[in-house]
């Protein structure tokens, strides 16, 4: 009988702000897949259940599994535990079988339950231990400790993907574009690309999903990956990471976009992460670089950590809106359902679900925010069902009742 395969979310995924708020880790991208989809490819199975935060009982996107508790699990299957922090190499191995600890860069990360033993609690999963008894198995690749951890090492992660992918083919370069560089190209079903594109692939491939347009005036260089029906209309793209239904436009460098989100006006992002239903106004423009060159500070005020990286731009939680001209500084955070607007710079820590311009955020109120992603959903041809609305209503209530401390 197959295994089953859970992911879950430790203590320290839970604390990757804005994006642990709205949905399990193992939903966000790096490099060419989602961090589940990665997992599923290590183990050769369908993930069978999101291991995460209460509140996210009711999460729902299509292909991803249904968010389950421990005590859910039962045990007459082998089941596979693994953290959604954990990035497996393209050579790593699981045991065939039996009982194991799971270890990757010196972190435990999982373990292998047989049928018949009980599946570990909610506070094991926060912080794993060595189950007694098991053997140790070490899986090659490594573990990520912060969410910026996810900007960081996209463009390489991305760069090994598709060039494992495509090993070493390359697809007709459409007439009227214009190809630099052999790393390769890859046109899935139906991509449309329009005379006058530049494709880039010296440093690395370039690949577009089914479905895929690209526009007249864009330059795509990789590595480079668009998903299933992403737009790109115009501008200059480089080490991108875009998920499905990405409306893409003006200059955008080492940047991942989890999906169905829009910045298809000029601005600049870079070196950035948006999350799901994000709307960037007309010239929204982030900083990903100090002007003193120092490493930049990440989190709220009074707590802001330092992460080592001279370039970080902004990440940008679930259902985030800007309005137009909207500059952020370098090293923000706006917290998802957030919506900015107005002729200030806001925050460098935007609290999730706030309303306003500058400084002066109140609440979006919950009835307003589940109206807005009923419409954004819709123009998209996107159901907002009554589970949809069940989840974001608890993340709304969530971030309602950390804030009231």
């Amino acid at each position: 009988m197959a295994s089953r395969l859970f992911v879950f979310d430790d203590a320290v995924a839970d604390g990757w702000t804005p994006f642990a708020l709205s949905r399990p880790c193992g939903e966000l991208r790096y490099g060419r897949w989602l961090l589940r989809e990665r997992l599923e490819r290590f183990v050769g199975v369908p993930a069978s259940g999101s291991l995460t935060r209460p509140w996210l009982d009711a999460f729902s996107e299509p292909t991803a599994p249904a968010v389950v508790q421990s005590q859910d699990l039962g045990a007459e299957h082998d089941r596979i535990l693994i953290s959604s922090r954990c990035v497996p190499s393209a050579s790593a191995t699981l045991p065939a079988s039996g009982p194991a600890n799971l270890w990757a860069g010196g972190v435990l990360v999982g373990c292998r339950l047989p049928a018949g033993h009980e599946t570990p609690d909610r506070t094991w999963l926060d912080a794993p231990s060595p189950l007694p008894g098991f053997p140790d198995h070490a899986i090659e690749g490594h573990v990520l400790e912060a969410v910026w951890d996810l900007v960081a090492g996209n463009p390489k992660l991305l760069d090994d993907d598709l060039r494992s992918l495509l090993a070493g083919a390359s697809a007709r370069v459409p007439d009227g574009a214009h190809m630099l560089g052999d790393g390769g190209l890859y046109l899935g079903d139906g991509a449309r690309v329009e005379p006058g594109v530049v494709f880039d692939a010296g440093d690395g491939p370039i690949w577009l999903d089914d479905g895929v347009e690209v526009r007249a005036g864009s330059r795509l260089a990789g590595p480079l990956f668009a998903g299933a029906g992403c737009r790109l209309l115009g501008g200059s793209l480089s080490a991108v990471s875009a998920g499905p239904r990405s409306y893409l436009r003006g200059e955008i460098e080492e940047s991942v976009v989890l999906g169905w989100s829009n910045k298809a006006h000029d601005g600049f992002l870079g070196h950035a992460y948006l999350g799901r239903w994000v709307n960037l106004g007309a010239l929204t423009t982030n900083s990903d670089l100090k002007n003193n060159y120092a490493a930049v500070r990440v989190g709220p005020p009074g707590h802001e950590v330092d992460t080592g990286l001279v370039k970080l731009g902004c990440l940008i939680g679930d259902h985030v809106k800007t309005g137009i001209g909207i500059l952020l500084t370098t090293g923000a955070v706006l917290g998802a359902g957030s919506n900015v607007f107005g002729s200030e710079m806001p925050p460098k820590w935007v609290p999730p679900f706030s309303w306003g311009s500058g400084q002066q955020l109140t609440t979006y109120r919950r009835e307003a925010f589940l109206n807005t992603a009923e419409i954004v959903l819709g123009r998209r041809d996107v159901p907002f069902d009554g589970r949809t609305g069940e989840w974001l209503g608890q993340v709304w209530d969530a971030s309602a009742q950390e804030a009231r401390g």
